[in-house]
């Protein structure tokens, strides 16, 4: 069986392999990826990778440490929720420099470890433009994918988009407004304090608040919407 070492060359080899010039030149110009060492795979190839070499906490972390972008997206698809502690996850947040590394790793890894509530509370009241995009993101990731949770944590976590909803930063305010818009969407009760929430943002006197208010008015008071979830909260 191969050492973890070999085991990160052989993906490399993959990785190279598999990218392309245009890929790479398109991460930037058509999807705002910046990522200084890149070859250029698109993501579905890598998540097929994934799957090839299954779930190995010690190889994701070596696989991180080559600081590649498609290695450290492969981590999201490698690496073991469970085996995932918090200083792991504190010291790859230091290291994001572009929105699909965050995103990845919240939608397909974070959302699924135990520390995710501490981080949504940490991450979300830094200053930094990726690490408080990735605490809203995993906001919304766990808004979509908790199935264990009751409204309780995600309506005290309303109390987190109001101070950022005047972040202007084009990364941050995409994933407040992404969280608020998840939450609104997860059952009757929350929709309805979403809505609150957003009525109150769109009277601001911000811009940014305005938009993110405005924005997630539109989808969340639809009424096909809010039938939906009303009928879904009504007892069988």
């Amino acid at each position: 069986m191969s050492g973890t070492g070999d085991r990160v060359k052989e993906a490399l080899k993959w990785l190279e392999r598999h990218g392309t010039r245009r890929t790479r030149d398109q991460m930037l110009s058509r999807y705002g990826i910046t990522a200084p060492k890149a070859y250029g795979v698109p993501v579905g190839m890598i998540q097929q990778l994934g799957k090839r070499l299954g779930r190995d906490h010690r190889l994701a972390v070596a696989l991180w440490q080559t600081g590649w972008y498609e290695a450290r997206m492969l981590t999201a698809f490698v690496d073991e929720p469970a085996r995932v502690t918090a200083a792991q996850m504190d010291r790859w947040a230091r290291d994001f420099d572009n929105w699909a590394i965050v995103d990845t790793l919240c939608f397909k890894l974070f959302d699924q470890t135990p520390h995710a509530w501490r981080k949504v509370e940490q991450w979300s009241r830094r200053r930094e433009e990726f690490i408080r995009r990735a605490g809203f993101a995993l906001l919304a990731c766990l808004a979509l994918h908790d199935r264990q949770s009751g409204d309780r944590p995600f309506l005290r976590s309303l109390r987190l988009i109001e101070p950022a909803a005047t972040d202007e930063r084009n990364f941050v305010k995409k994933s407040v407004s992404w969280a608020l818009r998840a939450l609104g969407r997860r059952s009757h009760a929350l929709n309805v304090a979403s809505i609150e929430l957003a009525q109150r943002l769109a009277k601001s006197e911000d811009a940014t608040a305005r938009w993110l208010g405005r924005g997630a008015l539109r989808e969340l008071a639809n009424p096909a919407l809010r039938r939906r979830l009303a009928a879904r909260a009504r007892p069988s």
